[in-house]
């Protein structure tokens, strides 16, 4: 089908009657948890016109209603060479190039579902939760060893890195002592600032990486998730492919989620009393905080057919950026929206998507930060900023939000095992 600008009350003059927003980024004023100020006074539309880097003019989706309803539609494609960037790319000009092997990320059905078949099995609620016990021992060494370098440290290095690190390291059956070859090339990935050139070879040396190590679980396979899948009918790139992603999203955005979950707690010390005086809201908490902070924004979708969303029609060959922040922060859907409030029923948020595409190791994330969050505070309960609020290092030129550095510091003599 073609799209026909005057359907849906659209007239060809409102196309150009108003030149459209680009999408809104900058985060550095005002509060560090919300989404950006212009962005936020585009949301009282919940979809709207936007113009793209490239000057395509697409869709701003805002609206919860609106955004889970396009990331759950198939007429929306996720496929990469469909999709245009809402923000320029050194090196990047025309078309984007398809998905490598094994991004499961820029692929539609059939592809897609044929990876996520294989996959989806080894992500189950009942086997993440059973890994409970594993993360918890991770967590206490982490702490140690984060109680043993400080009162000073930063939380980003002392705890909210290495914890996730090694918990997927451990799951992929990854040599934690081979992070240093592949977390540059991943911080490389999603810096928004870093050229083509400097991504393509990133994204390189981490298939290197992943193969060399497809290459050792073939020939002897351990009890691991690489090793598991090497009995499928995946090849050496794709399941180079697969875990590079796969290693890839457990390092960073957990990782993000632990950091500025603990700012934003920090920030918020009624939320923070609420919570130590009641560990049963740890579940609750996590759901909160992945709705309030959003770390992982925007989804990308083409039409690939002419779609009614919201009485909009949205033409075949549009991009739509969902921006899973604003979506998130909707009055319409969650009540004050952008009061962190741990003891909402969050449920329905977006943080981890929504539809065929939702994350894969979702379920992995939450058990982390349900144990760890609780953990980190009752290890030190006099934890706190060891720098002005407005003085943490905010990571906003990336795919995946957080801070670059958070100093922290406690009372040296009161800490609990």
């Amino acid at each position: 089908m073609s799209y026909d600008p005057t359907a849906a009350g659209t007239t060809a003059d409102d196309i150009t009657a108003e030149e459209p927003p680009t999408l809104p980024t900058d985060r550095r004023t005002g509060c560090p948890f919300d989404p950006p100020a212009e962005l936020t006074a585009l949301s009282d539309e919940p979809m709207r016109r936007m113009r793209y880097a490239d000057g395509h003019v697409g869709r701003l989706v805002t609206g919860h209603a609106a955004a889970r309803a396009i990331l759950a539609d198939p007429r929306f494609s996720s496929r990469y060479e469909l999709l245009h960037l809402p923000m320029p790319i050194s090196g990047v000009s025309g078309e984007l190039p398809p998905a490598p092997v094994g991004d499961i990320i820029g692929l539609d059905a059939p592809e897609h579902t044929r990876y996520r078949r294989l996959l989806t099995g080894k992500f189950t609620v009942r086997r993440m939760r059973r890994l409970t016990e594993r993360v918890e021992q991770l967590t206490i060494e982490c702490l140690d060893a984060m109680e043993q370098a400080g009162p000073a440290v930063d939380l980003v290095e002392a705890f909210a890195q290495p914890l996730p690190a090694l918990m997927i390291c451990e799951l992929l059956g990854v040599p934690y002592t081979d992070r240093e070859r592949f977390q540059s090339h991943v911080a490389t990935l999603f810096d928004q600032t870093a050229d083509a050139e400097s991504k393509g070879e990133a994204h390189m040396a981490l298939l290197q990486y992943l193969g060399e190590l497809v290459l050792a679980k073939r020939a002897e396979p351990t009890d691991d998730l690489l090793s598991d899948l090497t009995t499928s009918d995946l090849t050496d790139e794709e399941l180079a492919g697969i875990g590079g992603l796969l290693l890839a999203a457990g390092l960073d955005t957990t990782a993000n989620m632990l950091a500025l979950g603990t700012f934003a707690l920090l920030s918020n010390p009624d939320q923070l009393d609420a919570l130590r005086a009641d560990p049963g809201l740890a579940e609750q908490t996590v759901e909160e905080l992945l709705r309030y902070l959003s770390v992982a924004d925007p989804l990308l979708r083409s039409a690939l057919d002419d779609v009614e969303v919201e009485g909009q029609l949205i033409g075949a060959g549009e991009t739509v950026t969902v921006s899973v922040q604003a979506a998130n922060r909707d009055p319409r859907k969650f009540p004050d929206p952008d009061r962190l409030d741990i003891h909402r029923k969050a449920t329905g948020h977006l943080a981890f998507g929504h539809g065929v595409h939702q994350c894969l190791g979702q379920q992995l994330a939450r058990v982390e930060m349900t144990v760890a969050l609780p953990a980190l505070f009752a290890r030190f309960p006099t934890l706190r900023l060891a720098a002005p609020p407005q003085e943490v290092p905010l990571r906003d030129h990336s795919n995946i939000y957080g801070v670059i550095s958070l100093p922290v510091t406690w009372d040296k003599e009161q800490t609990h095992e």
